[in-house]
């Protein structure tokens, strides 16, 4: 077990966190690439809409697949190992993925779903990793910073992947950010150590290593009140992964640059406020402001802040009042990884990977429901009011079910 006590130079749990965070930012590039990557590659191999869809959704069928079983991974074997055999497994498939189109579509999108298997275990490891290293007292901030990897590497992939695509053609596209992977799990193996930054808790009468208590999770009301949320925020987070640039060149007339420049804002705006929502909460924390109290504020911020802000970009008469509503919507959003989040830690600090593994299969559904959805009702009314309208509804639901039954103490030892 390695020390806890305070060290000179750089801790041993920044590199940790660091690398953590990194490994969400790699992932969000290879996840977002080919949705630039699939315009040349539509024309090149005659896709049609729909055979192109099938590409780019393909990728959630085995990220939703695998999710518990990562967090179960993770759990038995730890986050180091975990974590650096699934950012080897996913990079390896984004290798692969333009051989994989010439041969066949068939092959194309069974390399999606094996690199969708290989990322499913990207956020449960990420979280042993903080259980392992990360003080109580820094684990909101923690969390965050891994969360904002997302919005960064969204923010990073579009104009990146646009750049290398038009210099140097669409394979190159997935054979950079493929050696990118490569590269974070050399340095990975090399700088983080194995064992643990902090001690476990001893519990009396429990072994060092207890098997994971399913049915005690799966009993706890509190358990499926964070699955509802990351359920909900998610809902939200995929809209403007998929819609925002529709939505400015439909709305407002803006050209497909344009368009794209205006979607970048929002993302910057949920990285910078992941990390300023983490430092508030656990300033709120170290000041001894009551857990559950810090995450039901966090979480009502995030649901009910970005829902209200929907719901008046509804409204919004020129494409710079809807950049900065959707901007002020998108930093809401980020105030709910200071709530659902690191509440997996407050109820179950041994399971949270496991409790993460579960909460994210749920929370996968909106990328292939409420994204299908949203382009169903933009269809039958021709403006993107009622899908505002229903991730605002689907955000009011989480918010109302996170105040009445979230908990802020530990339930499950």
């Amino acid at each position: 077990m390695t020390s806890s006590a305070p060290t000179r130079g750089w801790p041993k749990r920044f590199t940790v966190v660091a690398l953590c965070c990194a490994a969400a930012f790699i992932a969000y590039i290879d996840r977002a690439n080919i949705s630039v990557a699939s315009i040349p590659m539509k024309e090149q191999f005659g896709w049609t809409e729909t055979m192109k869809g099938l590409v780019l959704s393909s990728f959630f069928v085995g990220y939703l697949v695998l999710q518990v079983a990562g967090g179960s991974l993770a759990n038995r074997f730890g986050g180091r190992i975990v974590l650096g055999a699934s950012v080897l497994w996913w990079s390896l498939f984004t290798l692969l993925t333009p051989a994989a189109a010439f041969i066949s579509l068939p092959v194309l999108i069974a390399a999606r779903i094996g690199m969708g298997l290989g990322e499913a275990a990207m956020f449960p490891a990420a979280f042993n990793m903080i259980g392992r290293w990360v003080p109580v007292a820094e684990r909101t901030r923690a969390v965050a910073l891994v969360a904002s990897g997302l919005s960064l590497g969204t923010l990073f992939a579009l104009p990146a992947t646009g750049a290398i695509v038009r210099n140097y053609g669409w394979p190159a596209a997935f054979y950079v950010f493929g050696v990118l992977g490569l590269v974070w799990a050399i340095v990975w193996f090399f700088r983080v150590p194995s064992g643990r930054g902090i001690p476990l808790p001893v519990i009396e009468g429990s072994p060092t290593k207890p098997s994971i208590p399913w049915k005690k999770i799966v009993a706890t009301p509190a358990v499926w009140v964070i699955t509802l949320n990351h359920f909900c925020h998610n809902w939200t987070l995929y809209l403007f992964v998929a819609w925002l640039p529709s939505y400015f060149r439909a709305t407002h007339g803006l050209s497909l640059t344009n368009a794209g420049l205006y979607s970048a804002a929002p993302w910057f705006t949920m990285f910078a406020m992941t990390n300023v929502a983490g430092w508030i909460a656990d300033r709120m924390l170290r000041r001894g402001v009551s857990v559950t109290f810090v995450r039901k504020l966090m979480q009502s911020i995030g649901l009910l802040g970005s829902a209200g802000f929907l719901l008046v970009v509804r409204d919004a008469g020129s494409a710079t009042s809807a950049l900065l509503l959707l901007s002020a919507a998108a930093g809401s959003l980020a105030f709910a990884q200071a709530g659902f989040s690191p509440n997996m830690f407050d109820i179950a600090p041994r399971y949270a990977d496991v409790i993460f593994g579960i909460s994210n299969t749920f929370a996968t559904l909106p990328g292939v429901v409420g994204v299908a959805l949203t382009g169903w009702l933009v269809d039958v009314t021709g403006t993107y009011a009622a899908p505002f309208l229903v991730t605002a509804s689907v955000s009011l639901v989480g918010a109302i079910a996170f105040l009445l039954f979230a908990k802020g103490t530990q339930l499950i030892e």
